[in-house]
């Protein structure tokens, strides 16, 4: 869950945790396995009929082994490319960061060096 900016002590805007990747891939692939475990799981009812647990509990059965399937495998997949190395979040954090105004004075005095050169 994103942290708002400035309640962190130094301010600044932080990301989600790992853990809460993590949990937002496993729903997305939750989510994309129960359409997917729909859409095959009706087309084998209506080819090779329900069997003999019935239409209901055989569609739920391939739609909660598509969700579980796809939900583990999308859950360590966003976690494992959200892993950085230390040096590409601060290179990835300068490169973002707003642009450093340096005051009137500053820049009067780099005026005034320049001249005496």
């Amino acid at each position: 869950m994103p942290v708002p900016v400035g309640a962190m002590p130094g301010g600044g805007a932080h990301g989600p945790s790992t853990l809460d990747k993590l949990k937002m891939g496993g729903m997305m692939g939750g989510s994309v396995g129960l359409i997917i475990g729909f859409i095959f799981g009706f087309t084998n009812i209506v080819r090779f009929g329900p069997g003999p647990n019935g239409m209901l509990r055989t569609l739920g059965q391939y739609m909660a082994g598509s969700a579980a399937t796809f939900g583990f495998f999308m859950a360590i997949g966003t976690t494992i490319r959200t892993d950085s190395s230390p040096i590409v979040t601060q290179a990835f954090g300068s490169i973002n960061s707003r642009p450093t105004i340096l005051s009137r004075q500053y820049q009067s005095m780099k005026a005034a060096r320049a001249e005496k050169n």
